[in-house]
């Protein structure tokens, strides 16, 4: 069943996928255009940008996690909300997830587990490596571990020897040529760039990969996006369908 609803001045309809919450955001003019973004976590965080794309005619999506932190039955749940989405309301079968924060781990573990459901990837503040956000091994100040480890049943030393880290995802991301947009505030230490995005710009750039990153001067963690979302956009829209 679904309850419709308004978010910032847009029609929504709200409704159970596979017992999870879940929102579609529709433009004014619902079907004049079929792409769409995946917002992969904190789904009413920071939404300039998502706003910006919906008034351009896109769609707006997102479905719950069962933790931020990121299982594999939230990744396969929303490669079938997305051929959901795609089925009943005729949207393209691919979107571009936006990732923020603990968002980007989803979004890049997503787009490399099923590209064929990523046409882009929209990162900002990424965490790419669990080791640094939320275990806190290098510079970062987290304290968010103990909710890791309760939310994934995993201990420290298993943490070390994991390789299912974003960061270890970056070569399939590159291998489906799925291009990157990365924003990220300079002077982060709860998700430090140079621990994280940074990884992932190398691998890019080193390797042909299509990627922007962009680094915001004197700013932390927060706010995501830009004081101006035109480049994102730019991007978006460039790599759309």
């Amino acid at each position: 069943m679904m309850k419709e609803t308004m978010w910032n001045g847009f029609k929504c309809k709200e409704f159970l996928f596979e017992g999870m919450e879940a929102i579609l955001v529709c433009p004014e003019n619902e079907n004049k255009n079929k792409n769409w973004l995946l917002k992969t976590e904190y789904f009413n965080a920071f939404p300039d940008f998502e706003i910006m794309m919906l008034k351009r005619g896109w769609h707006l999506a997102y479905v719950k996690n069962v933790t931020r932190w990121c299982l594999e039955e939230d990744l396969d749940r929303k490669k079938r909300f997305a051929e959901f989405l795609s089925s009943q309301f005729g949207l393209y079968k691919k979107c571009i997830p936006v990732g923020m924060s603990c968002g980007g781990l989803v979004a890049v573990k997503f787009a490399a587990k099923y590209p064929e459901c990523v046409s882009a990837l929209y990162l900002d503040a990424p965490v790419m490596n669990l080791l640094s956000c939320p275990a806190g091994m290098g510079k970062a100040d987290s304290s968010m571990l103990d909710e890791f480890k309760e939310a994934t049943g995993m201990t420290v030393s298993q943490l070390i020897c994991y390789r299912e880290h974003p960061i270890d995802k970056i070569p399939q991301l590159l291998k489906n040529n799925i291009p990157v947009m990365m924003v990220y505030g300079e002077a982060d230490m709860t998700v430090p760039y140079d621990e994280n995005g940074a990884v992932l710009e190398k691998y890019y750039k080193e390797n042909g990969g299509n990627i922007i990153a962009v680094g915001k001067e004197n700013c932390g963690h927060h706010p995501h996006g830009l004081p101006d979302n035109t480049p994102i956009r730019e991007f978006a829209e460039r790599f759309s369908l």
